[in-house]
C-alpha cells in the first residue's frame, strides 16, 4: 500500500510539473524539450530529489512515447508523398547525412569513444527536430512560403533514413557481427519496401479495416496495432521506433487524420515522460566536463545545417533570402538526438551527457536562427552588385507549400 501511495503521489508530481513546465514554455514561446530535460536531470540519479517509487512505470512511458513520436510523425506522411520526396530531393539528403553526421562522427573518435560510438553521435548531430521545426513554421507564419515544401523534404528524408539507421544501430550496439547486421539491415529495407507498396497500393483496404465511426474502437486498433508491430519489429531488432513509422506511413489520410486528433495528447504526454525519463538517468554532474565539446559541436553543426538548407532551397529556385530561411529553420535538434542517444548510452555512457547538452543547447538556438537568418538575409539581398538598395525578391512568400506535415 504504502509502495502504490508513493508511486500515485511522484506520478501526480512529474505529471503536474510537465503541465506546469509547457505551460511557461508556451508563454515564452520556446519548446518544452529543454525544461523537460532540466526536470529529468533534476529528479534522476545525481539530482536535487532522487525518484524511487515511479522510475520502472516512467521507464515503461518513455519507451510508448518513442513510439507514439514515430507513429505520429508517420500519419503525417502519405506513401505517394514519401516517394515523391525520394525521387527529388535525394541529393539535398545526400548533402545533409555528410554535413551533419561527419561531425559527430569526428568528435565521437577524437574524444577516444571507439566506432560504435561515432555512429551514435553521427545519429545524434544528423536528425533534426521535426517537432521542433513544425512548430517555428508555424509560429513565424511561414507555412505557405516557397522554401517550406524543401525544409519538410529534408526532413521526410530524414525520417525515411531513421528507418535504415535505427536498425545498423542497434545491431552495432548488440554487438551482432557483420552477417548479423546485414541480415538485419535486408529484414529493414525488405519491411520498408513492403510497408510502401502495401500503402501506395493498398492503402485504403488497411485503412477500411483500421477504421471506425466511434472514436474509442479507432484509437484502441490503432494503438494496440502500433504496440504490437512495435514489438514484433524489436523481437526482429528492426527497431520498435521504426515499426510505429511504418504504421503511420501505412494509414490513408481519412484514419490518420481522426488518429492524429485522437493520439496527440497521449503522445504529447508519454513523449514529455521519455524527456523526463532521459534526464533521469544523465548524471548532472557528468555534463559540465562535457560542455564544451557540446558546445563546439553545436555551432559546427549549427553551421552545417544552414549550409544544408541553403543547398535544398538553391536546388529548388528558391531566392536567396528564402535559402537563408530554409537554413536557419533547420537548426532545432531535439526528440530523436535523444531517441538515438537513450539506445547508445547503454554501450557508452558518456553519449547521455553530451547529447543532452548538445540538445539543450540546440533546441534553444533553433527558434532563434530561423527568426535571426530573416533580417540577415535580408541585409544580404537589399544590397545590388552596383552597391545601390534594392528590395528582396517578392516571389519568397507567393507560392503555397504543398508538402504534407
Amino acid at each position: 500500500m504504502h509502495n502504490t501511495t508513493a508511486l500515485l503521489v511522484e506520478l501526480g508530481a512529474i505529471i503536474l510539473a510537465l503541465g506546469l513546465l509547457g505551460r511557461l514554455a508556451g508563454r515564452v514561446g520556446f519548446s518544452p524539450i529543454p525544461l523537460y530535460l532540466l526536470a529529468g536531470l533534476a529528479f534522476g540519479h545525481g539530482g536535487i530529489l532522487p525518484l524511487q517509487a515511479s522510475e520502472e512505470f516512467v521507464a515503461t512511458g518513455a519507451e510508448i512515447g518513442v513510439i507514439l513520436l514515430l507513429l505520429m510523425l508517420g500519419l503525417e506522411y502519405s506513401a505517394s508523398d514519401l516517394v515523391t520526396t525520394l525521387k527529388t530531393q535525394y541529393p539535398s539528403g545526400a548533402v545533409d547525412f555528410v554535413l551533419n553526421a561527419a561531425p559527430g562522427a569526428v568528435a565521437a573518435l577524437m574524444l577516444g569513444w571507439g566506432p560504435v560510438a561515432a555512429v551514435a553521435l553521427a545519429g545524434v548531430t544528423w536528425i533534426s527536430s521535426s517537432g521542433v521545426i513544425a512548430k517555428v513554421l508555424g509560429d513565424l507564419g511561414r507555412l505557405g512560403n516557397r522554401e517550406t515544401p524543401v525544409v519538410l523534404g529534408v526532413l521526410v528524408l530524414e525520417d525515411l533514413a531513421m528507418a535504415v539507421y535505427l536498425p545498423i544501430l542497434t545491431a552495432l550496439l548488440a554487438g551482432v557481427s557483420l552477417a548479423g547486421g546485414s541480415v538485419t539491415l535486408l529484414i529493414s529495407l525488405g519491411t520498408v519496401g513492403a510497408v510502401l507498396y502495401v500503402a501506395l497500393r493498398h492503402g485504403r483496404v488497411v485503412s477500411r479495416a483500421v477504421s471506425s465511426d466511434n472514436a474509442e474502437m479507432l484509437l484502441l486498433v490503432v494503438l494496440g496495432l502500433t504496440l504490437l508491430v512495435a514489438g514484433v519489429a524489436q523481437h526482429l531488432q528492426v527497431s520498435a521506433a521504426v515499426g510505429a513509422f511504418l504504421v503511420g506511413i501505412a494509414l490513408s489520410e481519412e484514419v490518420a487524420e481522426g488518429a492524429h486528433g485522437l493520439l496527440s495528447p497521449l503522445r504529447d504526454l508519454f513523449a514529455a515522460v521519455f524527456f523526463v525519463f532521459f534526464g533521469l538517468h544523465t548524471d548532472p554532474t557528468d555534463i559540465p566536463p562535457v560542455l564544451f565539446p557540446a558546445l563546439a559541436l553545436a555551432v559546427v553543426t549549427m553551421l552545417t545545417k544552414i549550409a544544408t538548407g541553403w543547398f535544398a532551397a538553391r536546388r529548388a529556385g528558391i531566392p536567396a533570402r528564402g535559402r537563408w530561411r530554409a537554413g536557419g529553420t533547420l537548426v532545432a535538434r531535439g526528440e530523436f538526438s535523444i531517441v538515438i542517444a537513450g539506445l547508445a548510452v547503454g554501450t557508452e555512457p558518456r553519449i547521455g551527457p553530451l547529447a543532452t547538452a548538445y540538445v539543450l543547447i540546440l533546441v534553444v538556438l533553433g527558434p532563434l536562427t530561423a527568426r535571426w537568418t530573416e533580417p540577415l538575409a535580408g541585409l544580404l539581398t537589399r544590397r545590388r552588385p552596383d552597391g545601390r538598395q534594392g528590395t528582396a525578391a517578392p516571389a519568397d512568400q507567393t507560392e503555397p507549400a504543398h508538402a504534407s506535415g
